[in-house]
């Protein structure tokens, strides 16, 4: 028998946990439940379990609008992260509303209902079946089951361990083990300063530089403040100053890029060795912020390096070698352990297949409305966040614009919304629009960007605080009644 609810959020991590707040809070009269292909809340934070895992945005922006962090440092480590998710979702009763081990596999929309149809593959093998009047998708946007790893010739040769971040095998050990670390992103800037505690040495091997900028660990005016305001209140100051600060540096990338490249190459070397080949190694061929900025807090890379427990190698892989990796320029990079930090493989709604009226619909063939629901999929929303910004500032404003919608088609007794552009908008580019490499790989998964309001994927987080918060809900949106009335007591009797 199938369990129907108002609302289905897919999705137990950060995003998810802080919708279904947002939706007790603004639509408290709405049933719903949250669907979790695992068994544990937390989803990326839970998932990935490297050493040194932490957050590369500030934790004052990447928190809850509604729940302060609280805590001294700034940029958090994975496990906190993970805390601070279950304790929101056992704050607010959350917990009761999780189905575990359901990993949506299917949604088809029916239009005479106006109701979407959900199967998901169960944990113990079975199969389940949902129904609900609005689908809130908030799996995030790579696979959980698959990374990004390339083939490399000779790697059966290696005779050491070749590790994905994604899938850490508990209990490594690599003391005093000699490491290489592929890739240039913020899992191996991450992973380098925390292996290199222990190995005896680690080696970040780079095709190419990627811009860095260190930042203390904690932020020492919102540990100011919450020692003389009402913890709310601090929080919001510091959030609003770090979401100002951040829009600035962003807008100045865009403006003043040789300006902004040679302030953040000058501060690097001041924290690298005297002599150090900046040139090869920090000298990336893009513009800052045409891929995500890697944060180093405290400086940890830097003093790594410094303290000649670990290097940078910028070069090409040729073949494994038993002992090591062979790189274009023929040297040996000996290694007892490779971790590929080669990036993620992206993957729209958590991979799950789409139709309507029984007619499969891709994702990839479709505009971006409002960055957040999709041309021609009715009642189907998504929460994504900013790629120049902490994921939760647009994830929060997303859930809000739902809570709105909804209750705007209650108000007016409609029951279905389906983004519906004019004949005048036309596709420009993708809806992520970063050159890195995992966002071209996973390009045909993302949604199309229109060339005019409301189709348009803005990175501005003030433009969409207004449009999510006050924009007009009408704006090429068509609501429209179900064909068939489905009875209250049938609804009621399939829960």
């Amino acid at each position: 028998m199938t369990n129907h609810f108002d609302v289905l959020i897919v999705g137990a991590g950060l995003s998810g946990i802080g919708a279904a707040v947002h939706l007790q809070k603004g639509a408290p009269d709405r049933s719903y439940a949250i669907l979790e292909g695992r068994d544990a809340i937390g989803g990326t934070w839970d998932l990935f379990r490297y050493p040194g895992i932490r957050s590369d945005s500030d934790m004052y922006t990447l928190g809850y609008s509604f729940k302060p962090w609280e805590q001294a440092n700034a940029i958090a480590d994975g496990p906190s992260i993970r805390d601070y998710v279950s304790e929101t979702a056992r704050e607010h009763g959350i917990e009761r509303h999780i189905r575990f081990g359901n990993k949506v596999r299917s949604a088809d929309w029916d239009s005479a209902t106006a109701r979407w149809t959900v199967t998901t593959g169960q944990s113990d093998g079975g199969t389940g079946q949902f129904t609900c009047n609005f689908l809130y998708m908030c799996s995030g946007y790579y696979s959980y089951s698959k990374g990004h790893k390339p083939e490399w010739p000779g790697e059966a040769d290696f005779a050491g361990q070749v590790i994905q971040p994604q899938f850490w095998p508990e209990n490594l050990d690599y003391a005093g083990k000699r490491v290489v670390i592929i890739g240039s992103g913020a899992t191996a800037v991450t992973l380098v300063p925390a292996m290199a505690q222990k190995a005896a040495h680690v080696t970040m091997l780079q095709r190419s530089p990627t811009y860095m900028v260190s930042r203390p660990g904690s932020d020492g005016i919102a540990n100011a403040l919450r020692r003389i305001l009402p913890a709310q209140l601090a929080y919001d100051i510091v959030r609003w100053k770090n979401v100002t600060l951040g829009m600035w540096f962003y807008n100045q990338t865009r403006k003043n890029p040789a300006k902004v490249r040679a302030s953040l190459l000058g501060r690097l070397q001041k924290l690298l060795p005297d002599g150090y080949d900046m040139a090869t190694h920090f000298n990336p061929k893009y513009n800052p912020w045409d891929q995500r900025l890697c944060l180093v807090p405290d400086n940890d890379l830097f003093d790594a390096i410094r303290a000649g427990k670990a290097d940078i190698a910028t070069d090409t892989i040729d073949r494994f070698e038993a002992d090591g990796i062979r790189l274009a320029s023929s040297a040996l990079l000996k290694a007892d352990i490779v971790v590929a930090a080669t990036g993620l493989k992206l993957e729209a709604l958590g991979g799950m297949a789409v139709s309507v009226d029984g007619q499969p619909r891709a994702i990839g063939e479709t505009l971006s409305y409002k960055g957040m629901m999709f041309s021609g999929l009715p009642n189907l929303a998504v929460s994504f966040g900013y790629i120049n910004a902490s994921w939760t500032l647009r994830s929060d404003l997303i859930a809000e614009y739902v809570v709105r919608l909804l209750n705007h088609m209650k108000a007016t007794g409609v029951a279905v919304a389906t983004p519906t552009p004019g004949p005048d908008v036309q596709p420009e580019r993708l809806a992520m629009d970063l050159s890195s490499g995992y966002v071209q790989r996973g390009a045909d998964a993302l949604p199309k960007s229109g060339n005019r309001a409301p189709w348009m994927v803005t990175a501005s987080y003030k433009h969409d605080r207004k449009e999510l918060r006050e924009g007009d809900l009408a704006q090429e949106m068509v609501f429209s009644k179900a064909a068939v009335v489905v009875r209250p007591e049938l609804a009621e009797a399939a829960e």
